[in-house]
Parts: C-alpha cells; sequence; structure tokens
C-alpha cells in the first residue's frame, strides 16, 4: 500500500503520509517522497507544497528502528568501521531533504502529531513549520538508542535553535512540546483546531506571490550557511536586479506608484500567532 498521496488544491501541492498502525517511516517511504518531489519539481502550476500526516495524531513517528537494526546487524556483520575521513554516500533521504531545501517553491510542514527522528528531520528541512497544539513529542532523541539524527537533523536543528539549545535537546534526547517548540521558533504558528487549514492559509499567500521572488528569497536565506558574506551580499545583489527588470516586479512596484496598493500587504492581518 502506497504510504504518500500527493494532490492540488488550486496551485497547492498537499503530500500526505500514511503507515498505520504506527506511522513509521521506512525504506519505501524514502522511494515514494522522490516521486512525489520529482511531481512536484515536474509542475510549474504547483506554487507551494504542503507535507503533512494523514492518520490521526502523527506527522511521521520516526524511521521504523526494527528496520535500523536489521541494517546495523548486517554491517557490524560484514565488520564495517566507519570514519569522517571517508564520508558515506547520501541515501535517498538525504537527497530528498536538500531537494526540499534547494527547491524554488515554498514547503510548509503542517505538523498534525508526533514528528521525532526522520519524521522531525522532514519537518526541519521545510521551510515553514505549523503545529498542533496538544500531548505530541516532537525533537531528536535518538541519543537515547546510542545512535544520532542521521538524516540532517544535527545540523539543521542548530541552524535554527543555535548550539547550545540544540547540544542540550540532543545529548539529553529531550524532546518537545508543539507549544515549546513554538516557542523557541521552531514553528511560526501553534493552533488548537486543523493544522492543515492553517497550513492551506499560509500556503494560499505563498502562491499568490511572485514564483520568482519566492523562490530567489527561499535561494538566498537557504544558502547563508555555504556561501561567505561576501558572496551572500553579491547574489542578493544580483537577484534584486533580476527581480526589478521581472514583469511581475514591474507591476507590483508600478501599482503601489499608482496608489492602488501598499508594501504592507494586508492579506498578512488574518495570519495571527496563537
Amino acid at each position: 500500500m502506497a504510504q504518500l498521496t500527493i494532490d492540488r488544491q488550486d496551485n497547492i501541492g498537499i503530500i500526505r503520509f500514511s503507515n498505520p498502525p504506527l506511522g513509521y517511516m521506512d525504506g519505501e517511504t524514502e522511494s515514494e517522497l522522490e516521486a512525489a518531489l520529482t511531481e512536484v519539481e515536474g509542475d510549474p502550476e504547483m506554487r507551494a507544497v504542503i507535507v503533512t500526516g494523514a492518520d490521526k495524531e502523527v506527522f511521521i513517528r520516526h524511521f521504523d528502528v526494527g528496520v535500523l537494526f536489521e541494517r546495523s546487524k548486517a554491517m557490524a556483520e560484514r565488520g564495517l568501521t566507519f570514519d569522517p575521513a571517508r564520508p558515506v554516500p547520501e541515501s535517498p533521504i538525504h537527497k530528498c531533504y536538500r531537494r526540499i531545501e534547494a527547491m524554488g517553491k515554498p514547503f510548509i510542514a503542517a505538523i498534525n502529531g508526533t514528528a521525532m527522528g526522520g519524521g522531525f528531520e522532514l519537518a526541519l528541512a521545510c521551510d515553514i513549520r505549523i503545529v498542533k497544539d496538544g500531548p505530541y513529542d516532537l525533537g531528536l532523541p535518538e541519543v537515547n538508542l546510542g545512535i544520532l539524527p542521521g538524516a540532517g537533523g544535527t545540523q539543521r536543528l542548530t541552524r535554527l535553535v543555535g548550539k547550545a539549545k540544540a547540544l542540550e535537546l540532543m545529548l539529553l534526547g529531550r524532546t518537545l512540546t508543539p507549544r515549546e517548540a513554538t516557542e523557541l521558533g521552531l514553528a511560526s504558528f501553534c493552533v488548537d483546531g486543523d493544522v492543515l487549514e492553517k497550513a492551506l492559509e499560509v500556503a494560499s499567500l505563498l502562491a499568490s506571490r511572485s514564483p520568482r521572488a519566492v523562490g530567489h528569497i527561499k535561494d538566498l536565506i537557504q544558502g547563508v550557511s555555504n556561501r561567505s558574506s561576501e558572496d551572500g551580499f553579491a547574489r542578493e545583489r544580483t537577484l534584486f536586479c533580476d527581480l526589478m527588470v521581472d514583469e511581475r516586479g514591474l507591476e507590483e512596484m508600478g501599482k503601489m506608484v499608482a496608489g492602488e496598493r501598499d508594501i504592507r500587504d494586508p492579506s498578512l492581518a488574518h495570519l495571527k500567532r496563537n
């Protein structure tokens, strides 16, 4: 049975995950996510993407530890050893999370329940996170099993919350409540009701923006850690000028000059933080 489904609501793509009864991610999830991202990339009308869980109270619980255990035993039986001097190649899940970050379309994680380990790492790869309030565990508690987050979690969480908080959370193996995650800045909104409804509200706003401007802003921000300040400023200047001569930019600025709109978009007013 397929774990991921993807459909469109107007110009918004919605990727839903379902793997009952426990909602674990596994190898099948990786291959299906690859296919879903290829579909997203190939659809120019899809302006924003939401990733969410289809099952009640679970986004993606975490990667299936049973699968990891079998992989671990097989590697140990072969006598494999590992050294940072010989980096391990990326697996499909690593490539998928990097594709999400690199893609010009904004991704929103609508976290409708528990999200730990690989599931939380997927949310960290998205551009905006919205969480449902409730008794749900969010985070990277892998150290409790003698391992560590292996799909980018140590890097992405640290960039978002800083070294001290990242060390505290991952060394202690502590998970967060949705409200704690929001207070830390990991989530933009914590909602009492339907998290997908809020995600669609945000996605609709993003989809109404200039896709070129959205893509350029995402490119600049996602690349901050990988570029020198000099390169970052130079890229910003260049992409700014690219939008200055873009048809959409000329149209929107012309409306403001004509008194038809304001730079403070009134459509933002309804996006209140809970």
